[in-house]
């Protein structure tokens, strides 16, 4: 039994990829069904086996890097959609998402994700174009209106120059009504933007990939007990983040090195727990 991708999922991430953007596909599933849908889908790079937390934690990285857009339909990516710089919400999603998103796609398409970009693109290069028209008018008028040039404006002159201004700038965003944010022929990526993870491979290195490590702990009988082994584990260099439970008697580590049994049974002893195994 297997999810499958959807039809229109491959040419949603090539348009995303022709404007320029970096797509990374962030999912708790397995590394090697990560990698086969990736695959698939045309993405630049996996992240697999990350927990709710951690996916906010990748986008956190991520940002270093630029901003950072995350697409989520799930009560497991709200973290994320709220982290990123911009949260889009599927519309069909959970309300969890939707309420944690800054933009929510009416439809369930993953190329209405590129339509809204072209469409955020086209809006800002319209406020660009509008106050240049504004400040065009004001700078050529306002030094007449003053007497620099040995011209008297008259009042009537100056208040129809006033309202070409407007008429210009309304009627310059109007023409966002003929803009077509699902037409892909024309996009580009912005000037001077280098793809950083394309130039690379398709599918993340090892090194990339979150994995986890579950073990069992004897002892822990509160919060404070699962605080006492959580830092205990996470002073450990392969050790991202850990999450421990008293109930469950388990400890979940996130690693960022090789596991290292020893060193994880060294930790928890000296804290006066005891260490079972590895689930």
């Amino acid at each position: 039994m297997a999810d499958r991708i959807k039809p229109d999922s491959a040419e949603g991430i090539k348009q995303l990829r022709a404007l320029g953007l970096d797509v990374v596909m962030l999912t708790g599933d397995n590394e090697r069904t990560a990698k086969a849908i990736g695959v698939a889908a045309g993405v630049d790079r996996v992240i697999a086996g990350v927990l709710p937390d951690g996916k906010a934690d990748v986008i956190r990285g991520l940002q270093k890097s630029g901003k950072v857009a995350m697409v989520g339909d799930g009560i497991n990516d709200a973290p994320a959609l709220t982290c990123a710089d911009i949260g889009i919400a599927i519309g069909a999603g959970t309300d969890v998402a939707i309420d944690s998103a800054d933009i929510v796609l009416m439809n369930s398409s993953i190329t209405d994700v590129a339509a809204a970009i072209r469409l955020s693109r086209r809006t800002l290069l319209n406020i660009h174009e509008n106050l240049f028209w504004a400040f065009f008018y004001n700078v050529i008028c306002i030094p007449i209106a003053a007497g620099i040039l040995a011209w008297k404006m008259n009042p009537m002159i100056a208040a129809a120059a006033m309202s070409l201004s407007s008429f210009t700038v309304c009627m310059n965003a109007l023409r966002l009504n003929l803009f077509k944010m699902k037409d892909a022929s024309r996009d580009h990526a912005p000037r001077g933007r280098r793809r950083r993870i394309a130039a690379e491979t398709s599918v993340s290195t090892n090194k990339e990939i979150k994995m986890e490590k579950t073990v069992k702990i004897k002892g822990m009988m509160c919060e404070h007990c699962e605080a006492t082994v959580k830092k205990a584990l996470e002073a450990l260099p392969f050790v991202e983040s850990a999450v421990t439970s008293h109930e469950n008697g388990t400890a979940v580590m996130t690693l960022c090195g090789d596991f290292d049994e020893a060193a994880v049974k060294a930790a928890v002893e000296a804290k006066d727990y005891e260490y079972v195994g590895q689930d």
